[in-house]
């Protein structure tokens, strides 16, 4: 198939790919984003778990270990986790579940992140017409 055959006469294409502004995934089925968040998450906990193991042993370079070990175990298990929770859904599934989950719990941070916006009422709803 010609590439001309998509062109309409005004000049503009008669199709748009699928994929086009998705994100492509970079590693284990994390975005670019996921991924800079997953590591600094991951590399919070070795921090954590690692300054108290290089002051208690007198060594500083545990903790630098530790962030790297940190990471490698965020990004591989982390991104299987992410990844079967995202399979199959849409594209901003996880941004919307992390707005939810941030309105629901924490309503002082949901400004913060535009979950003010969301429907977050349980419960019936009705239309208020009266039945014949």
């Amino acid at each position: 198939m010609s590439e001309h055959q998509h062109v309409r006469a005004d000049g503009t294409v008669s199709f748009l790919p699928h994929r086009l502004n998705r994100h492509p995934v970079v590693v284990r089925g994390l975005t670019a984003d996921e991924l800079w968040v997953c590591c600094g998450l991951s590399a919070a906990v070795g921090l954590l778990i690692g300054a108290p193991l290089s002051w208690v042993f007198s060594t500083i370079a545990i903790a630098p270990t530790c962030i790297v070990f940190g990471i490698a175990l965020g990004v591989f298990v982390g991104g299987g986790i992410l990844r079967r929770h995202k399979r199959g859904r849409p594209d901003t599934w996880l941004y919307r579940q992390l707005q939810w989950w941030l309105a629901m719990r924490h309503p002082l941070l949901a400004g913060w992140t535009g979950g003010q916006v969301l429907v977050t009422r349980s419960g019936r709803w009705s239309v208020r017409r009266a039945t014949p």
